[in-house]
């Protein structure tokens, strides 16, 4: 059901929109969190390392899933929140054909250069085999992982936040049966793992595909939509890009890192491939609520609505907030059971590795979730210049404070970096975010207000504070 954003009380809409999101989110990262603790649980210590070495160089083409999901939904949103839909069906349509290019391309990228790049983070030869099966299957999954996620942003841009969530639920819940059935029953190993999600997530797509197509031929537009429009995709890859390239920098960062923990071994390996997946979950389930406020935003800036932007805020503010406290104490205080969920019997680096990271993250989940509120604010006003640089900064700073630490504190220097980062770029955000243009606009924009991004995002990046 399409939801216009730009009526009722803020925070009641956003309750109502953004709750989905964070169920949704909670069932995507399952697909990854099975993995692992399938392979853990069923096959070995030595299979977790191996799906999570992986999984820091899945985290580019999610990067890239990522972007295209924000570039679309944000130009939709706007599009929609100004009743402008032949432009918006056009916008859809530009941003699966551009999304089907890009993954072709990526994917051929992926299984040319998979091995290149695990050898490039330094994987262990004991986990090297299974950690290039399990990413060459992903990678087969691309086209799965990049329409889904448009698909989901879609939805999102219309005020749909319940679809997806069910199409999620259904299809994490099959993926864990499956990934059971795969490696239990027919003893497939890390191939398993990998084909289950494989399946699952194809399922998703396909599903979500169709009931995409079927809204928008419900929608009755002004004009005939075209299938393409160069204009409209420059618009999208204005949003995309610097999307990519800031998700993009992350996984960098990651890669760079992984290659610092694979030097302390196997142990360090398997505890931190754990215990990341389960920060990674709250991490991403933060930056999705973003979204949701990035198609608030956007929808309200559409329709010239500048006035509920700071209330939004606000209110976003307070729902991630309400969220990050029992994720900060679960985490804090129930790391060492959370391990046993993914190895039946870890070693001692294993579990000492999961716990301490758990302990020194988790505290500043509040830290976090408010930067990501302001990241959704400034994406859905098209200021993303502002943004990259934040994300840069979070990168550099966690990365340099990671390799000094990591010499005098070993592993646990590692994790100490992640929160002078985000304190970093939520210091930074936290100002651009001040220098908004919504403290200086509030009802005058009027319902021609839209700004896209070669309009009003041009524009509002000149507003330097």
């Amino acid at each position: 059901m399409n939801r216009d954003l730009t009526v009722g009380k803020p925070e009641t809409v956003l309750w109502q929109f953004c709750l989905p999101l964070f169920g949704s989110i909670i069932f995507q990262q399952l697909y990854n969190i099975a993995d692992s603790l399938v392979a853990g649980k069923f096959i070995g210590e030595h299979a977790l390392a191996a799906v999570g070495n992986s999984y820091e160089i899945t985290l580019i083409f999610i990067a890239f899933a990522f972007g295209c999901n924000m570039g679309c939904s944000v130009i939709v949103a706007q599009l929609f929140g100004a009743g402008r839909y032949a432009e918006m069906k056009t916008a859809v349509h530009t941003a699966l054909i551009a999304g089907g290019v890009l993954v072709a391309v990526l994917a051929v990228s992926g299984l040319l250069c998979g091995e290149a790049l695990l050898r490039l983070i330094q994987t262990p030869e004991e986990i090297f085999a299974d950690s290039r099966l399990y990413l060459n299957i992903y990678i087969l999954g691309l086209p799965f992982l990049f329409f889904y996620n448009i698909s989901t942003g879609i939805f999102s841009a219309l005020g749909d936040s319940r679809t997806p969530f069910l199409f999620l639920a259904v299809s994490s819940i099959s993926n864990i049966l499956v990934d059971i059935f795969f490696v239990r029953s027919l003893r497939m190993g890390v191939a398993g793992v990998a084909w289950a999600t494989f399946l699952c997530q194809g399922a998703s797509c396909v599903l979500a595909l169709a009931v995409i197509f079927r809204r928008l031929s419900r929608i009755r537009a002004e004009k005939k939509s075209t299938l393409f429009s160069g204009a409209l995709l420059g618009k999208i890859c204005a949003i995309a890009i610097p999307g990519i390239l800031q998700q993009s920098s992350i996984s960098l960062g990651n890669i760079i890192l992984q290659g610092i923990i694979n030097g302390f071994g196997p142990g360090v390996i398997a505890g931190y491939s754990a215990s990341v997946k389960l920060n990674n979950m709250v991490i991403s389930a933060f930056t999705t609520l973003g979204t949701g406020i990035s198609n608030y935003a956007a929808q309200n800036i559409g329709a010239g609505k500048w006035d509920r932007i700071r209330a939004g805020c606000r209110a976003g503010v307070k729902i991630v907030w309400t969220l990050s406290l029992p994720l900060c104490l679960l985490y804090f205080f129930a790391g060492r059971p959370l391990m046993y969920f993914f190895i039946d019997e870890p070693s001692a680096d294993a579990l000492s590795t999961g716990v301490i990271f758990l302990r020194i993250l988790s505290p500043f989940y509040f830290v976090v979730s408010a930067k990501l509120v302001f990241d959704g604010i400034l994406r859905g006003a098209g200021m993303m210049n502002r943004f990259m640089l934040a994300t840069f900064t979070d990168l550099a700073v966690r990365v340099v404070f990671a390799i000094l630490f990591s010499r005098f504190l070993g592993s646990v220097g590692l994790w100490c970096a992640w929160p002078i980062g985000w304190f970093s770029s939520f210091t930074m955000m936290g100002l651009f975010y001040r220098h908004g243009p919504w403290f200086e606009k509030s009802r005058d924009a009027g319902p021609d207000g839209l700004r896209l991004q070669a309009e009003a995002g041009s524009e509002m990046e000149k507003r330097e504070p």
